[in-house]
């Protein structure tokens, strides 16, 4: 998640007061496509060769409007199920609006999947142990599980770690199914209190693996599951951290800095080749970065699509190249699609 304006972070931290106005799914669903969607075959993958290089993004579907309640919308944590659906979460949607929505990305169809009274759930993420669906709830501090089907919700994780309640925002699994979060405290002061928790797969046990961060955001692992790239939001900053056989830090380092202008850095993805997609707020694009740091590629929408200010996160199919991201602002909250460098794995599905 990304700094909000000050009337979102109020509504965040009191959206466990807005009165409960539908529990359940919402049979309404969002809104459906709006405006040309580009060409269905998304075939102009850019041969990467700069920092100059663009890679054009084609819309798919509007899935959301601004909503009265919140005044804004924002999609965030995209990510595939075992059947290809696409599944993301509207941060700001308020009580009885779907929160969790799930996109046939073939039909450009969508439906309503999980709505609630109080959560503002900044990412989703299925769990290789047990195939659940994970949420993030920022402002109430929890991780949250859902059925796949949007049914049978569980509080995964609540309460403080080292005596601090978290901000989750991003989520990354390991293979075995634990959980690191990126939390992102001291955000709405402006201070680096930003902590990397790992939780256990069980949720009986979260262990604080780095802090004092500034507003920690994006979280993916590597190809190879030897260390976690993280965004640090205030800093517009990637760093690297290495872990160790136990899943603890060995090491930690600023491995990007990104040069974003009024930007700043949201969410991370990673590719079967090591790219990193950095995801900006404050401008509707996302960067591209190889393992080392080099700056391969930009993410454009076209200029013609005006009202949108947000590129939180990326998935990639799974074995292939199409690439969904989603990107949000005054026009409402929208799918475009790219071809991507390099394939999708589980890193690549947001978080």
């Amino acid at each position: 998640m990304r700094r909000l304006p000050i009337r979102s972070l109020a509504v965040l931290a009191t959206m466990g007061a807005l009165a409960l106005t539908g529990c359940g799914t919402d049979p309404g669903g969002p809104s459906g496509p709006s405006g040309p969607s580009g060409p269905s075959d998304v075939s102009d993958r850019a041969a990467l060769t700069g920092a100059d290089r663009t890679i054009r993004a084609h819309k798919v579907m509007r899935l959301t409007r601004v909503h009265e309640e919140t005044g804004m919308t924002l999609l965030e944590g995209p990510t595939f199920d075992e059947d290809g659906h696409l599944f993301v979460v509207d941060v700001t949607a308020p009580a009885g609006k779907p929160k969790v929505i799930c996109v046939d990305v073939e039909k450009k169809t969508s439906r309503a999947v999980h709505t609630d009274g109080r959560g503002a759930y900044t990412s989703a993420q299925f769990s290789p142990y047990d195939g659940r669906l994970y949420l993030t709830d920022y402002a109430h501090g929890e991780v949250v599980s859902l059925a796949p089907d949007g049914s049978d919700p569980r509080t995964f994780f609540s309460g403080k770690v080292d005596g601090a309640r978290m901000n989750p925002d991003d989520i990354a699994f390991d293979e075995e199914g634990d959980l690191y979060v990126s939390d992102s405290r001291g955000l709405a002061e402006g201070e680096a209190h930003g902590r990397v928790v790992r939780i256990e797969r069980d949720g009986g046990k979260a262990t604080v693996l780095a802090e004092d961060l500034a507003a920690t955001n994006g979280i993916s692992f590597d190809a190879d599951y030897r260390g976690l790239w993280i965004s640090e939001l205030t800093q517009n900053r990637i760093s690297y951290l290495r872990l160790d056989a136990q899943g603890g830090v060995a090491s930690q380092h600023t491995a990007v800095r990104v040069d974003g202008g009024i930007a700043q850095t949201d969410s991370i993805a990673v590719d079967a080749d090591g790219n990193l997609y950095q995801g900006l707020h404050g401008r509707a694009a996302m960067v591209v970065y190889d393992q080392h740091g080099e700056r391969l590629a930009t993410v454009e929408i076209p200029a013609r699509d005006t009202g949108l200010e947000s590129v939180t996160n990326v998935a990639i199919t799974p074995g292939g190249t199409t690439a969904y991201m989603t990107v949000s602002g005054p026009a409402g909250g929208y799918l475009y699609a790219f071809d991507a460098p390099a394939e999708g794995i589980r890193q690549s599905n947001g978080g």
